[in-house]
């Protein structure tokens, strides 16, 4: 039997995409790539990954990199998946609109925040130039 986990059982089972359907569909697709003692290269679903090896996944929103530390052939927890990977991403670039300058989003409020009670909402409306 071969060594190591398959790249796409392994997304999976460390959440990196939340169905192995969606991982193995990323790999076919060509989203998917591992450096490893072959060098870097594009992987198949079946590809298996080792400790150590380095996998790039594109995204909609970028690029994500990481170092597998931990083989996993199994889902687990999210604290466990995290500890599964070494997580080297680069900062998400800001969102920009079509004339180049750089977007900020109004209005949002902080996570856990809950909802706006009537008064903020109020404030919210006079912020937005609603009335």
């Amino acid at each position: 039997m071969a060594s190591g986990v398959r790249v796409d059982k392994w997304l999976w089972s460390v959440r990196l995409f939340k169905t192995r359907t969606a991982a193995t569909k990323a790999c076919d697709q060509g989203q998917v790539s591992v450096l490893g003692r072959d060098g870097d290269e594009p992987a198949k679903p079946a590809r298996r990954v080792n400790e150590g090896d380095r996998i790039t996944v594109k995204r909609r929103h970028g690029v994500s990199i990481v170092v597998v530390r931990q083989l996993l052939e199994k889902r687990v927890g999210a604290p466990v998946a995290v500890e599964a990977y070494e997580d080297l991403s680069p900062p998400p670039e800001p969102r920009t609109d079509p004339l180049g300058g750089v977007v900020i989003d109004q209005g949002t409020r902080e996570r856990g925040a809950g909802r706006p009670t009537k008064r903020e909402r109020r404030q919210i409306d006079r912020l937005r130039d609603r009335r």
